[in-house]
């Protein structure tokens, strides 16, 4: 009995020069900053009486925030009769994002469930966000005959690829990441593509010291499971799926921990297999991404600096721009915040708490005297940081739409 295949996905050419061309001029319209070319064109200093602010001159954009931005437009654009929708977020900026659906590009769930795909028509189009999105979800949408706009960065394809190498030579993907996260969600369902593979998602150091006694000493194989649940295969068994493991990352993790996680996991095969069968059991490649490595370089290279506080702007929910709160925190006052708007005053701010993970209130966190403010951007999934600083996570989004920097001016009393 033969089966109809389901029809093969739509390729649509957004690289047009007359799109390209259109789509530039309006992302330059709504992401450029007047305020920043003023900065960089001189030396990239402002000063103003007590307040000094200086940019730093990595910023913008990465590639790839770039050209899931450009897609979304020029989808659009070639498009403008046409219904499209967005899987989650494009990236985790709200204020891009916010930009998106007011071009009339509907949001729908990252994972749609049934009720979502059934509203799909084969003629509509589906952008697929910088994060990717789960290999199930991309058969679903292949299924129903939709047109894709797949804006996937290169470098989550480039953990994915040695994410299935992994699969077919029977080695368990352990992933340095946020199992919540989409794009760890979309990496660890490359492990299952060929349906055999198994994978193993670790957040912190300390779980990976749990998983590296565990490879050790054996243990407790529920205990396991219970601690780990929700970041692992279906079918992981940590008795039968840790004798060989390959490391892979969330791109947006910080490369020391990667490495660290990386470290102590050898350490541990090399304890339990010996040196000489080590690479029977062990694989490794570096997959953090480059763009979001300049940035915390960056960053830790300016903390050493004398600031008198930082301030990052950018989504809650982006793990870049955590990242770089993270960083600030373990060095000096940081103020997570998401958009200008939180900055009530100059004696109150509404900005994130890491640790409870909702937004708190701070008074008086403004100092007064004479302060130098430093401006990096942090970007993939995140924005710019900047440090009183206003740092950020805009993406390139414009400065003076993230902050209005005259706003602060005039908190110091520079009119």
């Amino acid at each position: 009995m033969s089966t109809i295949a389901p029809p093969a996905p739509q390729k649509i050419n957004l690289r047009r020069p007359d799109i390209i061309a259109a789509v530039q001029a309006q992302v330059l319209s709504h992401y450029r900053s007047d305020l920043v070319e003023r900065i960089r064109a001189n030396g990239h200093i402002l000063s103003a009486g007590d307040l000094t602010i200086k940019l730093a001159k990595e910023f913008g954009f990465c590639y790839g925030v770039e050209r899931a931005i450009d897609l979304a437009y020029a989808a659009r654009r070639a498009y403008p009769d046409r219904r499209i929708f967005l899987l989650g977020e494009i990236i985790h900026n709200p204020e891009v994002n916010d930009q998106i659906r007011r071009m009339g590009i509907v949001t729908i769930a990252g994972k749609p469930g049934d009720d979502e795909i059934n509203q799909l028509r084969p003629e509509d189009l589906v952008i697929i966000p910088a994060f990717g999105t789960e290999v199930a979800t991309r058969k679903k949408l292949e299924e129903k005959g939709c047109l894709f706009v797949d804006t996937t960065c290169g470098d989550v394809m480039s953990v994915w690829k040695r994410v299935r190498q992994y699969s077919k030579d029977s080695v368990t993907s352990i992933i340095h990441g946020k199992a919540w996260h989409e794009e760890t969600k979309a990496t660890s369902s490359q492990a299952r593509a060929s349906g055999g593979g198994h994978y193993l998602v670790v957040f912190t150091l300390a779980e990976t010291d749990y998983v590296c006694n565990y490879i050790i000493k054996g243990g407790n194989k529920e205990e396991f499971l219970s601690k780990f649940k929700g970041a692992y295969s279906e079918g992981f068994d940590p008795d039968l799926h840790l004798e060989a493991i390959g490391v892979a990352n969330q791109t947006t993790m910080l490369r020391g921990e990667t490495e660290e996680v990386q470290r102590r996991l050898k350490s541990a095969m090399i304890q339990k297999h010996g040196e000489i069968e080590i690479n029977k059991h062990f694989r490794f490649f570096d997959t953090i991404c480059g763009a979001t490595q300049d940035r915390q370089d960056a960053l830790e290279k300016l903390l050493q600096e004398p600031i008198a506080l930082l301030l990052v702007i950018g989504g809650y929910n982006s793990s870049n721009t955590s990242h770089l709160a993270e960083m600030g925190e373990a060095k000096l006052p940081t103020y997570f915040i998401k958009n200008a708007a939180k900055m009530e005053s100059d004696k109150v701010i509404h900005h994130y708490n890491l640790n409870e993970h909702k937004e708190t209130e701070t008074r008086d966190w403004l100092p007064s005297g004479k302060i130098t403010m430093y401006l990096k951007d942090a970007f993939p999934f995140c924005g710019r940081i900047c440090s009183i600083h206003q740092a950020g996570c805009c993406y390139g989004a414009r400065i003076d739409q993230w902050i209005d920097f005259f706003t602060l001016l005039k908190f110091y009393g520079h009119n």
